[in-house]
């Protein structure tokens, strides 16, 4: 069991979950945790990894770190996402392994159900069908490791549990513009486009210095910069994204997703995952969402609303929507005592929120 002096490994503790569950374990007073940079600790090195850990025995991980992206990056790089992960996953849980942590939380993704998965999807879905194409790689690592979870906890009694998020958004989120994931990529979109639309400037410099595109900055032309936003479907006339804006989608606040993985941390243990009785123990993972979902075009017309641009939403059908329908069943968090609070409405004015306030102080700091 663990307790406020326990030392807790947060693996990502800069990322957009990790970074939101620390903070979620620092204000319930657990104060003993520990966190690397990229640059502190390379986590595809497996001599590293393992001097980190015969350093820092930990007595819990959250294994928050991942090689992430949306669906461009995701198809273009195939072979990172796979193997990165696969690496990661491997080297985090198999020193977690052989240095006895006490617990282990492993942070998957939805997208390891199938394409055609019936909807709300269940844990008992996986492995049915054939995935979707564009994240294959991706859900395939992530697959892996949930199995690698469950599969030390049958052979070897360990206490590993894996959650898999639905989309997330929030504080420390992605926004760059090829491989952000969709809701973060159509705030800055539409903030950009707005910016233009009213001959703002100063703004546009500021969020290209913050986050400069392609190598283009703010201290490029005029129009550099517009010919460099417009291969990315911004104009001062219109936003164009990509798809045709019809798939469903379901979006969680990452402090929230943080609070669910804190809570399943700290209260779940492995022999909680499943029912008993069950003669062959699988799909012990847990979804954590809201159960509901919301299209794309929805998201966006919210998104325009909330920002105030004046022009057009457009969409290229050219380009792939990825699944059409990716709706959690949320029943086994629900009955391990979890419930989300935050709906998509507020989420998005959160975030904008947040992304504006961080180019300003950046633009400050510079």
């Amino acid at each position: 069991m663990l307790d406020k002096s326990s030392k807790i490994y947060v693996a990502g503790h800069n990322g957009l979950v990790g970074s939101a569950i620390w903070n979620n374990l620092k204000s319930r007073g657990y104060d003993n945790l520990v966190g690397r940079s990229h640059k502190e600790l390379d986590l595809l090195d497996p001599v590293a990894v393992r001097e980190f850990f015969d350093q820092e025995k930990p007595d819990a991980v959250v294994l928050a770190a991942a090689h992430v992206g949306g669906i461009m990056a995701n198809l273009k790089y195939r072979a990172d996402f796979i193997y990165k992960n696969l690496q990661i996953q491997q080297n985090v849980i198999g020193e977690s392994f052989r240095h006895g942590v006490q617990k282990l939380l492993f942070l998957g993704s939805t997208c390891i159900y199938p394409r055609e998965a019936p909807q709300p999807m269940s844990e008992d879905v996986l492995l049915t069908s054939q995935l979707e194409y564009t994240n294959e790689p991706y859900a395939i690592a992530k697959i892996a490791g949930l199995k690698m979870c469950e599969s030390f906890n049958l052979q070897y009694g360990t206490n590993y549990i894996a959650v898999m998020p639905t989309n997330l958004y929030g504080p420390n989120d992605n926004f760059h513009l090829e491989n952000s994931h969709v809701l973060p990529a159509m705030i800055r979109k539409i903030h950009l486009a707005k910016c233009l639309n009213e001959g703002d400037w100063d703004a546009v410099r500021k969020d290209m210095d913050l986050r400069p595109v392609e190598g283009v900055s703010g201290k490029n032309t005029d129009e550099e910069i517009k010919t460099e936003l417009a291969k990315f479907g911004i104009t001062a006339e219109a936003v164009t994204l990509w798809g045709t804006g019809k798939p469903l989608r379901e979006f969680l606040w990452s402090e929230e997703m943080a609070d669910a993985s804190v809570h399943v941390l700290l209260n779940v243990d492995f022999k909680d995952t499943y029912k008993d009785g069950e003669r062959d123990i699988r799909n012990c993972h847990i979804n954590v969402g809201t159960g509901k979902e919301i299209t794309i075009k929805e998201v966006a017309e919210k998104i325009m609303a909330t920002i105030g641009f004046k022009g057009e939403l457009r969409w290229d059908a050219s380009k792939p929507d990825g699944t059409m329908k990716k709706l959690t069943d949320v029943t086994k968090l629900h009955n391990l005592g979890w419930h989300h609070k935050i709906e998509i409405d507020e989420g998005v004015r959160l975030l904008y929120d947040w992304y504006k306030k961080g180019i300003c102080i950046n633009h400050k700091e510079a």
